[in-house]
């Protein structure tokens, strides 16, 4: 299909987000969804004594899926009214269920009810794929384990960590997102039939007063659309506050996300760690030999967007006056739909990045050595203790060392001699053998290595067992 050059077309269809999702959220799969729904409510309505036909029913299913969307469309521009139109677009393929299409039911039967659907199916497919992220991390995180590295607090150095354990506090977060979302999803209840202001009153008249059989109604209606449970009371809508907890969700994965990609930009400019970069790749139009972590910038841009968009579905739900108003819709169409398109871009770009991350870990190694005599200065002071010196004496000596080697490095750009200047302090007892002897990195890095097989082992493995590593395409059926 030839692209439209003369209007305004989103980046997240064009750009970003994966055809899985744009699926989930394009028109085939919401007016196929509406039919299914249909198809349920009827089968329902037979099943518990209305007047209706096997016959009506197959027909129904013949065209659940080929939309007459010229039909629909032109119906809607005479009615302004985009249920019935497509109510009337049905009929005029089933004409023999002409009748019984939307029995009882008002517009949200088939609106909320299918948005549920998506908001599930779609949080699925995230699931799913922050579990491949956490797939590539894991690979990662073992593999790094022990390789030491600088840690940072107020992105000054601190002490060592390693480099899997980095990725361990990174898989951590987004973890703590995929259970806040598994949380949503296991409390999603779908809207089932309850009639324009939520009553069920339209449904009560058709099976003549009959409560059990309204009640039935529902359970039947989920059970066809992979539902447990209907939500036990509402309005006209589904809770707008339904909304606002799944777009929180997306928000922490975003969050997470982004923590990473700055971490890896930061990383990347200390020439530590580099996201993948393809063989023909162009880093900058005017600098050759520039590699930018354009990758990782791309998930910090949208993860902005999406932590941003959470608050439309917020102020949505604070302001839905009694069952229902309509201020909803426009505002509802665009912030759930994009938050989960950007979201996915998102995670596409971090299953890519961290399935190919590449270390340098001879750069690593020199980093680390550059500061580690300073990190070293407490295990020195203990070891001349041992030997009978004074702590506060050793402890003045060191600071003082420490303060002159770090003018040095800094003021004169020479290499850090603090080593050279403990040796030749007679205050010190250790030989330089001695000395160096304390500076092997893996002797400060503390449990991280321990750290890192206990959460793979105790905490990823579980919840990966919940998320086999199969084609993310069979989780849709497109």
């Amino acid at each position: 299909m030839e692209r439209n050059r003369d209007g305004y077309v989103s980046p997240l269809s064009t750009r970003y987000a994966s055809r899985e999702m744009q699926y989930l959220f394009s028109d085939n799969n919401k007016f196929r969804t509406w039919r299914r729904l249909w198809i349920a409510l009827a089968r329902a309505e037979r099943q518990l004594g209305l007047p209706i036909t096997q016959e009506q029913i197959d027909q129904l299913e013949a065209h659940r899926d080929d939309i007459n969307y010229d039909v629909a469309e032109a119906r809607e521009k005479q009615v302004r009214h985009d249920v019935m139109s497509h109510v009337y677009a049905y009929g005029q393929q089933c004409p023999d269920a002409e009748g019984i299409i939307h029995l009882g039911a008002t517009s949200c039967y088939v609106g909320d009810n299918t948005d549920l659907l998506i908001l599930r199916d779609a949080s699925r497919l995230v699931l799913r794929k922050c579990a491949q992220v956490l797939r590539n991390l894991s690979q990662f995180a073992r593999q790094y384990k022990g390789l030491p590295c600088l840690a940072y607090t107020h992105l000054q150095p601190a002490q060592l960590t390693t480099v899997g354990k980095r990725a361990a506090l990174w898989m951590n977060e987004l973890m703590m997102d995929m259970e806040n979302l598994e949380f949503q999803l296991s409390a999603l209840r779908l809207r089932g039939a309850k009639g324009t202001t939520g009553t069920q009153a339209s449904f009560l008249e058709l099976f003549e007063g009959d409560e059990g059989k309204v009640k039935e109604l529902e359970k039947l209606v989920a059970e066809q659309m992979g539902f447990e449970k209907c939500v036990a009371v509402s309005g006209q809508t589904y809770s707008r506050k339904t909304d606002a907890y799944f777009l929180s969700a997306l928000s922490g994965i975003a969050q997470s996300a982004s923590k990473f990609a700055n971490d890896l930009r930061i990383l990347q400019s200390f020439e530590e760690l580099e996201e993948p970069f393809e063989k023909d790749q162009i880093g900058s139009s005017a600098m050759p030999y520039k590699r930018n972590p354009m990758r990782s910038e791309r998930i910090c841009a949208l993860a902005r967007y999406v932590i941003q968009d959470a608050a439309n579905p917020a102020a949505t739900a604070a302001s839905q006056w009694f069952e229902r108003t309509l201020d909803d819709s426009a505002n509802k169409r665009i912030a759930v739909a994009e938050a989960f398109l950007a979201t996915d871009a998102i995670l596409e770009l971090y299953i890519n990045i961290t399935g190919g991350l590449v270390v340098y870990d001879r750069v690593i190694r020199r980093r680390v050595m550059e500061k580690l005599p300073f990190m070293a200065t407490e295990n020195i002071m203990m070891e001349a203790v041992k030997r009978g010196g004074n702590r506060q004496k050793l402890h003045e000596a060191l600071r003082e060392h420490s303060h002159a080697a770090a003018r040095s490095v800094k003021l004169e750009g020479k290499t850090n001699d603090l080593i050279d200047r403990v040796v030749a302090d007679p205050l010190f007892p250790l030989s330089r053998e001695e000395i160096e002897a304390q500076m092997a990195p893996e002797q400060y890095v503390g449990r991280a290595p321990s750290q890192v097989e206990e959460f793979l082992r105790s905490e990823v493995g579980p919840l990966l067992a919940r998320y086999p590593d199969e084609s993310l395409q069979a989780e849709l059926s497109v």
